[in-house]
């Protein structure tokens, strides 16, 4: 059936729209996640977030596996870290980067489930 577009749409279900509102969460939260997914938006940083779904490495590690520079990896690594998907420890005067915690791993296969891979 054909509608006309001055046609109203009507709710018919006012207790599920309801339901949905209440269960939305805030605004502040909802830009902080979509900030969050934005980190996923480059490939770059992906790339190195699958080097680190394998293994703790350094940079200089993940820089020689990319074929990138050191100081490219750094600046990624930066923002990742200030994301919260990366965190490091240090041994001496190295530092090593691994993912921050299950939930990322989960991200990055969950992803990748999406794509049908």
């Amino acid at each position: 059936m054909e509608k006309n577009q001055d046609q109203e749409f009507l709710c018919l279900d006012e207790s599920s729209v309801e339901a949905v509102r209440q269960q939305m969460p805030d605004e502040d939260d909802l830009y902080d996640l979509a900030e969050l997914y934005k980190v996923f938006g480059d490939s770059t940083r992906i790339k190195i977030l699958y080097v680190l779904f394998g293994a703790e490495l350094c940079v200089y590690d993940i820089a020689r596996l990319l074929g990138m520079t050191q100081s490219a990896v750094s600046h990624q690594l930066r923002i990742l870290k200030n994301n919260k998907l990366v965190k490091f420890r240090r041994e001496g005067k190295t530092v090593f980067y691994g993912l921050d915690d299950d939930h990322v791993r989960s991200i990055l296969k969950l992803g990748m489930e999406h794509l049908g891979d």
